[in-house]
């Protein structure tokens, strides 16, 4: 599993391990019923405490892209409301837009960034 972790980051290294799945989902490194490494493997891989896995399996699950089976554990799982994840992006953006408004960033330059962004993801992002 390719998971990078940023130690000296500022951000928690539990949503830094939710965004990097998300990542991978997006990317098709993960894909749809595939079974993410149990809490304690994933720990022991990148060194880090069981109690953060299990946090970040935990949101992920609350936000829809994994569920927990008994038998196989996470599992790869999107079952979002589009409705609900359009309003969260919104959200997301609003911010996002405010703060390169602020820098002076132009429509234009944004909407550059988001192509190229969405030419990593590939599925589903088409016009």
């Amino acid at each position: 599993m390719f998971i990078e972790i940023d130690f000296n980051s500022d951000e928690a290294i539990y949503m830094q391990l939710r965004n990097q799945i998300i990542l991978g989902i997006a990317t098709e490194r993960f894909r749809e019923g595939d079974t993410l490494p149990s809490v304690r493997q994933l720990a022991e891989h990148i060194g880090i405490n069981m109690h953060t896995v299990n946090k970040a399996y935990t949101v992920l699950k609350q936000e829809g892209y994994v569920k927990v089976d008994r038998r196989r554990g996470a599992v790869i799982a999107l079952d979002i409301d589009k409705l609900r994840t359009v309003e969260e992006v919104r959200r997301e953006l609003q911010v996002t837009l405010a703060k390169a408004s602020c820098k002076n960033i132009s429509r234009e330059e944004v909407h550059a960034l988001i192509d190229e962004i969405y030419e990593d993801y590939g599925k589903g992002m088409n016009d």
